[in-house]
Parts: C-alpha cells; structure tokens; sequence
C-alpha cells in the first residue's frame, strides 16, 4: 500500500478562530463576552444573599444581627474571590484546549498528559459532562421565577401568576431556538452590561446607609460567622454558593471570546459590579432588618421595581440561552467524542458554525425545566436543587487541572499540590454543603448526571463489544482487496465511497455488494471517520489518502470534536491531492445494522444490551449527520445479535 499525502490548506477553523479574534476589539469581545458568559452569574443577587439570609434565621430568629450580615457577606465575597478570580480567572482558564474549554476540552487536554489510567480521565470527564446537563436544567427554571418573583413584591395580589408567567416565558424560549439567537444574540451583550452597571448602582447608592458593611473584605467575618454557628454553617455555605454558580460558564465559553476578554470583563466590569449590589443587600438588610424577605428588589426605589423586574426577566432569560447554548455545543462534543449517539444538529447560521440547534435536546431540556417549575413553585424551593451539579463539576475541574499542571505545564508535584489542594478542599467544602440539601431537591441534578452517566458508559461499552462482534465476523481488507486484484471481477464507471469504523476489516457493505451485485467501481474508496482530542483539525490535516491499487483507496477524514462531520466538504479537500472527485458520479454505501437481542445476555447485560439497542435505534440516520447528499447513498442492512 503506498501512502500519498494529506490534502494541503493554507488556513484551518483554528487559524479562523485565531484571526477573528485577533481583527476584533476588546471592547466588542468584552460586550459580548457579557452576553453569553456572565449572564448565569450575574443574576445570583436575585436569590443569593436572600437565601442565605433565610438559612441563617430559619430557627425562629426574625432578623439577622450586624455580625451575621457581615459574615455573610464576607462568605460571599470570598467565595467569588477564590473560586473565581483565583481559580478559574487565574489557573482554569490557561488550561485550554486549542484554545477551547469545558470539561470534554479539559478531559481530551489531560488524557494527553497520561499514559496510563486514562480509563479513570474518561470517567471523570463522563461525570463532569453529565453534571453539566444536571445544572442546564435548573439554571432556566431558578433564574427567570427569580425574576418574575419581583411582580409580588410590586404587588402581591400578582403573586399566583409568577409560576404562568414563568411558564408562559420559558415556552417561548425553547420555541425560538429552532430559528436560531444570531439577531437576539446582538443585543445580549448591551442589556447584560446595562443589568451590570444597574446592579452595580443600585447596591452602591445603599451602601452609605451602613458602609461598615465594607468591612465584610475581611475574611475574619466569615470564619467567626461558620464557627459561631457550626450548627447551621452547611445549610448557610449551600446557600452562600448560589452567588458563584455560573463561574464554570468562564471556561466553557473559552473558545468563543479568548481568555483576555473574559478576564478583563471579570476583573474591570462584573465583579465590581457584584460585589457593589451584594454590599448594598447587606447594608439594606441592616437599615430595613425586615427587608430580608426579598432584598434585592424591595432596595429599589418604587418607581423603578417593574422596569427592574423587566430587566431582570432580560436577564435572566440571556443567562438561560447561554446555559442552553452551552447545552448543545457540549452535547455535539460528546457525540464527536462516541459518548453519545449521533444526535441531530441543525446549523441555524451560515457564517457562524458554533451557532446550532439540537432538537433532541432542546426537548429534553423543555419538558425538565417546565417539570422543575411546576414542581417547586418558587425560586426558594429551587434553590435546594441548586448546587450540587455546580459543586461536583468544579470537583471534577479540580482533579483534571492537576493532571493538566503535572503533564502539560510540567509543574513540580509540590507545586501543582499548593495549588489544587486549597482550591479543591474549598470545592469539597462547597460539595458537602450542597449535599445537605439532597432530600430537598438536590437528588434531582443528581439523578439527571447519574442518568447521563449510565446512558455514555453503556453506549461506549456498547460500541466497544459490537465493534469487536463485527471484527471477529469481518473478512481482513488487505486480504479482500489482494484476492479482487488476483481475480477482477466486472467493473463499472463511478466511484463507490464505503464507509466504515473499522480501519483493518473490509466493509459489511463492500462484501455484500460483491455478494449481490458481483460488480465493483473503477474506483472504490474505503472511508473511515475519526474524532480528533483537538477542538478543530486544519484543513491540511484533515484528510489523508493511501492508495492500495488502482481499485482500492484508504480515505481517512479527521474531524475535531468541536466540528460538525462533513463528509463532502472533507473530501473536496483531496482534490489538492490530485484525486478526481465528483460527488455527482459518486455513490455511498453505507451500512445499517439491525440490532438483536441475544438469548444469552445475563441480568446486568440484558436491561444495558436493551438499553444499548434502543439508544442505536434512535440515532440520528449517518446520512443526515454525515452531510450526505441523500441521492447518492445506497443503505445496505445487515442483522446483529448482540
């Protein structure tokens, strides 16, 4: 078999990404970086300090005392600080992928950084993705009853409609995503920035009333706060927490802003404006005592609470869309990386290749989301759900940065241990806080990530024992293709692309066509697609071609697992090879297994081989995924008992 080249490009997705990022502004980068980033934990005041206000005075107490506020406070500010600036802002976000991030970027960074063991950086990367979808589900449903929860507080004869009109917003939300955010994404950026610098005022222009709440930066206050009431310092770190979930969204929007807009947007814009609107809830609190009820939105002025409660639902429903895009994006990495089957993704913009719509998903996030708000009503009983999921995948983060210090930056053990250690006994402590709300609703992120997690497992397990069922059925293609040049059979013009997972063993679809047909193409392409560990694989990288005679061909295409597969496109490329490619008088074979359950499987097998089955049954169809042109595919089934 003599080996050609790999098709040549003189630019890639990743030298695009690069360059785009390059010819745009700070500025922009940072504006939009508001939109889709920040947008979760920019809306944590809404419930935040009010949750932890009620967790402190839930045994009887009417009113929390000056030092509790402070304490609480100076919980708050140091969480944002250390889990944050520090962790994600100063260490996270330097572990990118090509420039990418998120758990599936971190785990494909550090199973490169491992020999051995990288079985457990699978599971860990499995975990952390399931943990991801457990939070997308509770964000949406959290963040806009938040919101519309400001209507009681303008008038509390609105208060039986907050749970319609939540439902009634969140309807529309998933109904639009099918025609895609590129229009309504332009203006994420500036109403994100104007519900910052509102936040941002309104807590500063109370903080005059009490400015000894400034002395909360002293991080005395929340270690005598935790001592002091060791009894209910769970609940309260669980509650303290809401104001740093969507810290994670720092890193898995990575890819899409770069590292310095996200920073400079963190350091110069949102914290500050955070931390004013806390310190202000704190000094409110201690001027109103029993303001405690809803500090956020009884601060403002009465002619400003309903276009705050506009802006906020704004908000909130910006924070949402960037949860669910975050959704999709990952979903489609997972389904690159044979974590998942094949599911649908449909492109809703022709310049943006980031920008898609995955029904499956959407569906499954709509009918939890509404689920989720019928069945706890208020954003309070929600927040017992939340954190959990948040807590496990920082956990997960924490574990796969020391591999990535250790194996990628080549830091000493020592010295990755000073840093992970600190930074993970915070997480745990977090973790463990959340656990306590377990019975009042956070098994239900729990359930979602174990869920996911059985689903992956079983269908990786599942492809590992059919492909190797195929192999030890498969005749060798070296040994086919040395047999047909011995003995050519009848040729006919036109190129035939059969396409296959399985480098070494010749097509199901190749032998029955020579079964049936007894005929072969002038030219006859063996194509097997790969996911790369990389986000995205230059166009010059992409496609590589080994000639086995003048009938035979190898094509292998790589494909990044941030990428959408396109057969076509991949192959247009091998036409800087020298090969003549015409998709038009070309035809595909594919092949199409017909799954059966066999009489042998014992009790565990059985309910995964089921479950296997059913999932393969309701992959999306290769063709569509694939980008095949439907007219020129020739499907051919054959039945497997597994």
């Amino acid at each position: 078999m003599t080996h050609t080249e790999t098709a040549g490009s003189a630019t890639g997705d990743v030298a695009t990404e690069q360059a785009s990022h390059a010819s745009s502004s700070l500025p922009i980068l940072v504006l939009g970086a508001l939109g889709v980033v920040f947008g979760d934990i920019g809306t944590s005041p809404l419930y935040a300090f009010r949750e932890a206000l009620h967790a402190t005075t839930h045994g009887g107490q009417t009113v929390a005392s000056y030092d509790e506020v402070l304490g609480l406070l100076s919980l708050i500010v140091w969480a944002l600080t250390l889990i944050v600036t520090v962790k994600y802002v100063s260490f996270v976000l330097r572990a990118d992928n090509n420039g990418e991030g998120g758990t599936l970027s971190l785990m494909s960074l550090a199973r490169k950084a491992v020999k051995s063991r990288r079985g457990v950086v699978l599971a860990l990367g499995l975990v952390g993705a399931a943990l991801f979808f457990g939070d997308a589900i509770i964000t949406p449903a959290i963040s806009v009853l938040s919101a519309v929860e400001g209507l009681q507080v303008v008038e509390p004869r609105l208060a039986r409609w907050v749970v319609p009109i939540t439902l009634l917003i969140i309807v529309a939300l998933f109904m639009v995503q099918r025609f895609g955010t590129g229009r309504v994404a332009a203006v994420f950026g500036p109403i994100t920035a104007i519900w910052f610098l509102t936040l941002g005022y309104s807590g500063g222009v109370h903080i005059f009333e009490a400015p000894q709440v400034l002395w909360a930066i002293n991080p005395f206050y929340a270690l005598a706060f935790v001592f002091n009431h060791s009894g209910i310092a769970l609940v309260v770190l669980g509650a303290v927490f809401l104001a740093v979930t969507g810290a994670e969204a720092l890193y898995v929007d990575l890819g899409h802003f770069g590292r310095k807009p996200i920073v400079t947007g963190w350091l110069l814009i949102v914290f500050p404006c955070l931390l004013l609107n806390y310190f202000g809830q704190g000094a409110f609190v201690l001027a109103n005592p029993h303001a405690a009820e809803n500090p956020f939105f009884l601060m403002q002025p009465e002619w400003a609470r309903i276009p705050v409660v506009v802006l906020a639902t704004a908000a909130t429903v910006i924070a949402s869309q960037a949860v669910i895009s975050g959704a999709y994006s990952l979903a489609r990495q997972a389904t690159n990386l044979n974590l998942l089957p094949r599911l649908n993704v449909l492109h809703t913009s022709e310049t943006q290749s980031g920008q898609i719509y995955m029904p499956q998903i959407n569906t499954m996030l709509f009918i939890a989301v509404m689920l989720l708000v019928i069945g706890f009503q208020s954003s309070s009983g929600l927040s017992a759900a939340y954190g959990i999921a948040v807590t496990g995948e920082m956990l997960v983060t924490a574990v796969l940065l020391f591999i990535v210090m250790r194996g990628i930056w080549g830091w000493k053990l020592l010295s990755a241990l000073a840093v992970v250690i600190p930074l993970g006994l915070i997480d745990l402590g977090f973790f463990i806080a959340n656990l306590a709300k377990f019975t009042q609703g956070g098994w239900v992120p729990a359930v979602v990530a174990s869920m996911l997690v059985v689903i992956m497992a079983t269908w990786m397990l599942g492809r590992r024992r059919l492909a190797e069922k195929t192999r030890r059925d498969e005749v060798p293609l070296e040994f086919l293709v040395e047999n047909l040049a011995k003995k050519k059979p009848t040729t006919v013009p036109g190129t035939a692309i059969f396409l296959t997972s399985d480098v070494e063993g010749a097509p199901t679809a190749l032998l029955h066509s020579l079964k049936h047909y007894k005929v072969l193409h002038e030219q006859n392409v063996i194509l097997t697609v790969r996911t790369s560990t990389s986000p995205r694989v230059p166009d010059d990288e992409k496609v590589t071609i080994d000639a086995y005679n003048e009938l035979f061909f190898r094509v292998v295409v790589t494909f990044g697992f941030m990428e959408s597969p396109n057969i076509p496109k991949a192959l247009a490329l091998a036409r800087k090879l020298g090969w003549k490619f015409d998709i038009m008088s070309t035809s595909f074979f594919l092949s199409r297994r017909s799954l059966k359950l066999g009489k042998k499987s014992g009790p565990l097998r059985f309910w995964q081989d089921r479950l296997f089955i059913r999932l393969a049954r309701n992959a999306s169809d290769a063709t569509e995924y694939f980008h095949i042109p439907t007219g020129r595919v020739v499907e051919i089934g054959t039945q497997v008992i597994i």
